[in-house]
């Protein structure tokens, strides 16, 4: 499975909207099969914030631990809120 975040937004800020989508993605989490990779795709995503992230890819990587892999993190702004989320 891959998850376009930029179907969430270009700009990712906030806990509350970051919470939001993740309530709403559960759905289709949850039909997922046991072994299938989760791609978190970061393309088209301009500004990323570490509130948003902790609220959708903290519970995803708790979730789904090694399946999670992310791919287009080359954005500034991506990398830097990776590299907080990775000192937490």
């Amino acid at each position: 499975m891959i998850i376009q975040l930029k179907k969430f937004g270009i700009t990712l800020v906030s806990r509350p909207s970051g919470k939001e989508a993740w309530l709403a993605f559960q759905p289709v989490l949850n039909q997922m099969q046991q072994v299938e990779k989760i791609i978190v795709d970061f393309d088209g995503v301009a500004v990323l914030t570490p509130s948003w992230a902790d609220e959708f890819l903290t519970p995803l990587r708790g979730k789904f631990k090694k399946r999670v892999e992310l791919l287009n993190i080359d954005n500034p702004s991506v990398k830097a809120t990776l590299a907080i989320l990775t000192k937490q």
